[in-house]
């Protein structure tokens, strides 16, 4: 920075010298004078409010390119200055990814997450056989339960484009040499758990002394990949992330369901050490448009004042940005991965996909062919702040986010309807209507979620 002129006696003997020379008119001496007392007074604050004005427009920049993993249904994030008192964008995380295996100046492939469903009768589909994993939960095996049609499991995910790298479970395998890879979160997540446990368990010829056990409260569940892998693949259910009245993972069916602040480490202990974590949690937060928050310890839940209700998309958000302070704290981005699994949608109105109401996904052996579809169940919101949150306070964490809910929306085919072990018999009303006890929320398996875990490994080894 230049020093200012120390007197006025140098401004006055300039001014005198331009006022000798007869050409200059009234008019160009007065802008002249304006000019040079204006850099003088105020040079350095112009130059300091361009420098601001700069670093805004290069924030714009930033903000309005999608992140990698967004997908094309997600609204575009505001620049976090559009609302005021939000917080500002901080730098986003740059590094190598652990596990990649793409340079780092090949140019991105494609969305992998826009696509077509393409029926694979002659390929490799299904990627196993039901009866070939014993792994598999009772309320997914949809064979053995009496399902009579099996076209579900022989659709393969075409991205427009490009083409999803086969998946190699030896690969997979010798990755996770000595490694955890952890699923967190609610049946959904357990279901992509045992997809990838199913995935694996076929590459290890007989099993090769292979295991699954389950902690006594079936909170977490262990597979250990025989072969002398020392690999594990884990579920840990925490429907919420955060510590919740729902965390019996036996006896968890409540409706008024809450959860308390500030309470990741509840649950996230269990977390440490993994190096591979894939979270996912939605559909528990959607029992209406506000979500009850418990704001200390649970035996105050009752005293007046403790507990306050949210918008879902405030609470949703709360333990999205929890999640990734957890990440933050306790996972070396260097040698670690995180993802996180969008929302898995149900089928529960047929009026969604035209069809007549009253019906939902029992006896769909179709899925919806409309280009783009989206049912009454997504709620675009909460896909919202999940995007706001990862163009904004969140873009430090290298989180690859799993898109999944537009190609599983197209498959009202492909849930485990009446086919599954039920939670108690069916009464004779419900057997004489079998729609009204279908589950049209969990997927049998072999089947879509073999696609998720497959977007799963085109992510994990080209990022």
């Amino acid at each position: 920075m230049k020093a200012p002129l120390s007197s006025s006696s140098s401004t006055s003997s300039f001014c005198s010298s331009i006022a000798k020379k007869a050409r200059f008119s009234p008019l160009l001496l007065a802008l002249a004078l304006f000019l040079l007392c204006f850099s003088f007074l105020y040079g350095e604050d112009l130059k300091e409010l361009l420098g601001r004005q700069a670093q805004v427009a290069s924030q714009l920049v930033v903000n309005s390119s999608s992140r990698n993993n967004g997908g094309d249904e997600h609204p575009a994030a505001p620049p976090p200055e559009a609302a005021e008192g939000k917080t500002k964008t901080k730098r986003k995380w740059q590094g190598r990814l652990a596990f990649a295996l793409n340079d780092d100046d090949e140019d991105e492939e494609c969305d992998v997450f826009s696509g077509r469903w393409v029926r694979d009768d002659a390929s490799r589909y299904p990627l196993y056989r039901e009866e070939d994993c014993p792994y598999i939960h009772p309320q997914l095996t949809c064979q053995a339960h009496g399902r009579p049609d099996a076209a579900y499991q022989r659709w393969r995910w075409q991205p427009h484009g490009c083409a999803l790298p086969a998946f190699d479970a030896a690969r997979v395998l010798e990755a996770l040499r000595g490694k955890r890879m952890l699923f967190v979160g609610d049946s959904l997540g357990r279901g992509q758990f045992a997809s990838m446990v199913c995935l694996l368990h076929s590459a290890i010829p007989g099993g090769g002394g292979s295991s699954l056990r389950m902690s006594p409260d079936q909170q977490h569940t262990v597979f250990a990949a025989g072969g002398g892998y020392n690999a594990t693949v884990e579920f840990y259910w925490a429907p919420f992330l955060l510590e919740s009245n729902s965390d019996d993972a036996a006896a968890h069916r409540i409706s008024e369901r809450m959860v308390r602040r500030g309470s990741i480490d509840y649950h996230g202990r269990h977390w440490r050490g993994a190096d591979v974590v894939v979270f996912n949690t939605y559909l528990w937060w959607c029992t209406g448009l506000r979500f009850r928050i418990l704001n200390g310890p649970w035996e105050s839940a009752g005293t007046e004042g403790a507990v306050s209700w949210v918008s879902t998309e405030e609470a949703y958000g709360m333990a999205f940005r929890d999640m990734l302070q957890w990440v933050r704290d306790n996972m070396d981005l260097n040698t670690t991965r995180v993802f996180f699994t969008s929302m898995s949608p149900t089928h529960q109105k047929s009026q969604d996909w035209g069809d007549a109401a009253g019906g939902n996904c029992y006896n769909e052996t179709a899925m919806i062919s409309e280009a783009g579809y989206w049912g009454s169940d997504g709620r675009r919101s909460v896909m919202r702040v999940i995007r706001e949150i990862l163009d904004g306070d969140g873009a430090d964490v290298p989180l690859t986010f799993l898109n999944v809910t537009q190609l599983s929306m197209y498959r009202k085919d492909a849930h485990t309807s009446i086919y599954k072990r039920q939670w108690s018999q069916p009464t004779a009303e419900q057997l004489a209507d079998p729609k009204t006890y279908a589950d049209c929320v969990h997927w049998c398996l072999p089947g879509l979620q073999d696609t998720w875990n497959e977007l799963l490994y085109s992510k994990l080894f080209y990022p």
